[in-house]
């Protein structure tokens, strides 16, 4: 299954944040959302993710200070993006590879959605569970 086909079942929502949002805000952001990351943009460009994460990293290294920095502190800025057209094994190498959990989709340099490793792992289930039961189906037909 592709990226696209996936955007297309669980729609192309995506939560944005400010960079200069503190994080505080953002965690209040995450809850009412409930989303497990917020896409950190400036100017229309993708500048980061933020991920439930990174807000308890940060309250592990600074405590309760940590919640009123800016979220550009605290933000993971190296992002790795998915393409519309790109299938779900890649992505799922991808996310293990680099032990992230949510991937922000561009298409024409345009953020257009946002899979997370739930959205990938639910597709490689429906996959299993219908190639299952066309095997079954095939058994049975003899």
């Amino acid at each position: 299954m592709l990226v696209a086909e996936i955007l297309k079942t669980k729609g192309d929502a995506v939560f944005t944040i400010s960079p200069d949002e503190t994080l505080a805000g953002a965690a209040s952001q995450l809850v009412e959302r409930q989303v497990g990351a917020l896409i950190v943009c400036e100017n229309d460009r993708v500048a980061g993710v933020l991920s439930e994460r990174d807000v308890v990293r940060a309250l592990a290294r600074e405590g309760a200070a940590a919640l009123g920095q800016p979220v550009r502190d605290h933000m993971t800025a190296e992002v790795v993006f998915a393409e519309p057209g790109e299938g779900v094994s890649a992505l799922m190498g991808r996310m293990t590879d680099r032990r992230i959990r949510h991937l922000p989709v561009m298409k024409d340099e345009r953020l257009c959605g946002v899979i997370s490793i739930g959205d990938v792992v639910k597709c490689q289930i429906e996959d299993a569970t219908r190639e299952a039961e066309s095997l079954k189906n095939y058994i049975v037909a003899g």
